[in-house]
């Protein structure tokens, strides 16, 4: 693919601030992204600058160090995107407090195109009073801590990423890829974002909006071994029945046995538990282009009953879901955003 961006006088400057005890996977994966942004359309779109207070090296919490550059030094040319990577609650705090941080990230977020965090870095955000009255997402361990310290936040305690203005706020860890996918889709429109998510070798793509929390691996966790197959049954096979009796024939148990220690081993019922599956299911078809009575067959549920639980779940309709994150292509950035790096 050849950099259609031709020429242009600047490249956008994603800096992404790391320290003490951070969050590895919260500084690299949002990295590696842009980088293969660049790759991928053979000219440098992105340049990616990894920041500390103090400059130098910086060790994260797995031990693994990252060569950072010192904050104060990055030129006062724009940030076109300032990240914040997340911690324990110890490097947290320390951050937090650290007065260097507390000047220096709002007179650079205030003229950034686009601000926000990874994981926990939100509490470095929310202290510093850049998303109040904002909708963020944090990773779900924090959503109650950062929910109570800063009630003019309304946290997301289940999305993955969350768009709001020119924040965006991810779950943590992995959910920095997908923030940062979106940000490339935005910037360079699909093909290259999907492109470079080939290139990582990425199972797919995951929208904001999908759920930290997966019923299937929920129950995974805590179901034992016999139900746990029988799960991974249920979830290739929603267009069949799923009632009690098959489930109970298939799990070798007598029914009022199988209910009993199925709702022990998933904290569910296996009616609601069959629900959640087929409505998991059905979200992810539905921001395709598959007919929603399509989508109904393929989950096992009638148009109506999709209709109905669909909206009693995500509180919206499936057809105004479909329209609300339907991905429109963006168009191509302008000669005042990219330069060519030829």
């Amino acid at each position: 693919m050849n950099c259609y961006f031709l020429p242009m006088p600047k490249t956008l400057t994603i800096a992404l601030l790391a320290y003490d005890g951070f969050q590895l996977l919260d500084v690299t994966g949002p990295a590696a992204v842009f980088a293969a942004a660049n790759r991928e359309l053979k000219c440098s779109v992105y340049r990616v600058e990894v920041l500390s207070p103090p400059g130098g090296a910086v060790r994260s919490d797995s031990g693994v160090t990252l060569q950072t550059r010192p904050m104060a030094r990055l030129p006062e040319g724009r940030i076109d995107t300032l990240l914040i990577a997340g911690a324990e609650e110890n490097a947290l705090r320390a951050v937090v407090a650290n007065q260097a941080v507390r000047r220096w990230v709002p007179r650079r977020a205030v003229k950034a195109r686009r601000i926000g965090s990874v994981c926990s870095g939100t509490f470095v955000l929310a202290s510093l009073g850049l998303i109040d009255g904002r909708r963020v997402a944090t990773h779900w361990e924090a959503c109650a801590p950062l929910a109570a310290l800063y009630p003019d936040v309304t946290v997301d305690p289940e999305a993955l990423y969350v768009v709001d203005g020119n924040v965006w706020t991810s779950a943590g860890v992995t959910t920095g890829i997908d923030m940062a996918l979106a940000m490339v889709e935005a910037d360079c429109g699909a093909d290259v974002a999907n492109a470079i998510a080939r290139r990582l070798v990425l199972y797919a793509r995951r929208p904001g909006y999908q759920s930290q929390f997966s019923p299937l691996l929920n129950a995974r966790i805590q179901a034992d071994s016999p139900f746990a197959d029988l799960i991974g049954w249920m979830q290739n096979h929603l267009d069949q029945p799923l009632d009690v009796p098959t489930l109970a024939a298939r799990a070798g148990l007598g029914e009022r046995n199988f209910y009993r220690r199925f709702l022990t081993a998933t904290g569910s019922s296996p009616a609601h538990f069959v629900e959640a599956l087929r409505l998991e299911a059905a979200r992810t078809l539905v921001d395709g282009d598959l007919p929603l009575k399509g989508v109904a067959a393929k989950v096992g549920l009638s148009p109506i009953r999709l209709n109905q639980a669909f909206e009693r779940r995500f509180g919206v309709p499936p057809r105004l879901f479909r329209d609300m994150h339907r991905t429109t292509p963006a168009p191509p950035l302008t000669r005042s955003d990219v330069r060519s790096s030829r």
